[in-house]
C-alpha cells in the first residue's frame, strides 16, 4: 500500500525570475552575437535558451485546500501541499488533487428493512481526502469510489434496523443519532483504503414505499391510538381511585359496594369518552 510522503519543492517565484531573466539574456546575446558576427556564441545561447525554458517548464501552481502529486515515470515521488507558486523536475508528471470537504448525497434506495418492509432512504455523508497517494493509487476513481461505498453502506444499513422500533428497540426512525454514528463508521471502512476521511454522515430521506406508505401509515396511527388510550386510562383511574379514597375519608357520603361500582363506572365514562357527557340528574335518592 502506497502512502503520502510530503515532498518540499523550491520556491517558484525564484525560479519563475531566473527563467524570464534568461530568456531576456538569450536574446541580448543573440543580438550582441549578430552584430559582432560571432557564429562561436550560438552554442552558448542555444545552452541559456534550453536551461530558460526547462526552468519555466518545471513551474507549477498550488491552490489552497490542494495538492499535486508528483510521478517520475510512473513511480511516487511525494506530495506537494504547500500553496502558491513551486517548482519541481519538469519530468515530473503533476497530478492535481483536491483535499476540500465534499458532499455526497445519494439517490433514493429502495431496500428492505430487517423485518422485510419495503422502503425508501438517503444519505448525506461529508468527506474528505486526507491521504493523495492512496487516493491516486489505490482506486481507479477516488469520486467513483466513494459514491458506490456509500450506497452500498446504506443499504447494508437500512437491512439491519427495522423502520419503526418496538419496545425501545433501536430504529431508522426512533434512533437517529445512533444510526447516524453507525452509517459513518460504516462507510469509512470501506473507504479507508482509499484515503477518504468520512467527517459526517445522516440519513436525509425514510419514507416507506409506495405499496405500503399507506397500510403502514394506518398502523402508525392505531398505535398512537392505544397509547394514547393507554394513558387516558391509567390517568382516570388514578383520579377515581383518588375521587374514592376522599370521599372516605371526609366521610362526605358511604358507599356501598354497588354504588361504588356505580360511580366508577360513571367517572370513568366521563373521563375516557371522546366527547363531553350530557349529565343527569337525580330528583330522587341514589337509590331510586
Amino acid at each position: 500500500m502506497i502512502r503520502e510522503r510530503e515532498r518540499q519543492v523550491m520556491n517558484g517565484a525564484v525560479v519563475l525570475a531566473a527563467g524570464v531573466a534568461g530568456l531576456f539574456a538569450t536574446v541580448a546575446w543573440f543580438i550582441y552575437a549578430i552584430k559582432t558576427r560571432q557564429p562561436a556564441h550560438a552554442v552558448g545561447i542555444v545552452l541559456l535558451l534550453v536551461a530558460s525554458l526547462v526552468a519555466l517548464a518545471g513551474l507549477f501552481t498550488v491552490a489552497p485546500n490542494q495538492a499535486r502529486v508528483l510521478q517520475l515515470f510512473g513511480a511516487y515521488v511525494g506530495t506537494v501541499r504547500t500553496p502558491g507558486l513551486r517548482w519541481a523536475n519538469p519530468l515530473y508528471t503533476k497530478h492535481k488533487v483536491s483535499t476540500r470537504v465534499r458532499n455526497f448525497e445519494s439517490a433514493k434506495l429502495k431496500v428492505n428493512d430487517i423485518d422485510g418492509n419495503p422502503i425508501e432512504i438517503a444519505a448525506v455523508a461529508v468527506w474528505r481526502v486526507v491521504d493523495t497517494a492512496e487516493a491516486v493509487f489505490e482506486v481507479d476513481d477516488y469520486n467513483n469510489y466513494v459514491h458506490v461505498q456509500s450506497e452500498s453502506a446504506l443499504r447494508n444499513l437500512a437491512t439491519s434496523y427495522a423502520y419503526d422500533g418496538h419496545d425501545d428497540q433501536e430504529s431508522l426512525r426512533g434512533s437517529t443519532g445512533k444510526i447516524a454514528e453507525h452509517l459513518k463508521q460504516e462507510i469509512q471502512e470501506r473507504l479507508s483504503k482509499a484515503g477518504v476521511e468520512v467527517m459526517e454522515a445522516r440519513i436525509s430521506h425514510l419514507a416507506y414505499a409506495p405499496e405500503i406508505a399507506a397500510a403502514m401509515l394506518q398502523r402508525q396511527q392505531a398505535g398512537a391510538i392505544i397509547a394514547a388510550r393507554q394513558r387516558i386510562v391509567e390517568g382516570a383511574v388514578g383520579m377515581v381511585e383518588m375521587a374514592l379514597d376522599m370521599l372516605s375519608a371526609k366521610k362526605v357520603v358511604e358507599l356501598d359496594n354497588e354504588r361504588r361500582a356505580q360511580m366508577v363506572s360513571n367517572l370513568l365514562v366521563v373521563l375516557c369518552g371522546e366527547r363531553g357527557t350530557q349529565p343527569v340528574v337525580n330528583a330522587g335518592t341514589i337509590y331510586q
